[in-house]
């Protein structure tokens, strides 16, 4: 059973910082991309940041670029995100995510999309 558990969200003063951890079990986690999504009240969800399996690729939307940083530890199975310099335009719940596809055979390709429970950010003075 696969699973992606979110922790680190709390209340953050502007200017502040805040780790969030997202725990993975029950698959391949070094052989997988990992990505952090937001969702604000009344806002679509939104890709935050992507790592690639062995971390030699990231990508932030423009938002966060210079504050924020994704991570991997592989021996955990654990991504990261450090947020520094926190806005209240932050404030969203913060959700983990892993999606790839499988070839199952010649016309078939099974797709997996799997989601954290999601953790809440404020900040807020």
């Amino acid at each position: 059973q696969v699973q992606l558990v979110e922790s680190g969200g709390g209340l953050v003063q502007p200017g502040g910082s805040l780790r969030l951890s997202c725990a993975a079990s029950g698959l391949t986690f070094s052989s997988l991309a990992m990505s952090w999504y937001r969702q604000a009240p009344g806002k679509e969800r939104e890709l935050v940041a992507t790592i690639t399996d062995n971390a030699d690729m990231t990508y932030y939307v423009d938002s966060v670029k210079g504050r924020f940083t994704i991570s991997r530890d592989n021996a955990k199975n654990t991504v990261y995100l450090q947020m520094s310099s926190l806005k209240p335009g932050d404030t969203a719940v913060y959700y983990c995510n892993t999606k790839y596809a499988v070839v199952a055979g010649p016309e078939t390709t099974n797709e997996y999309d799997y989601w954290g429970q999601g953790t809440q950010v404020t900040v807020s003075s």
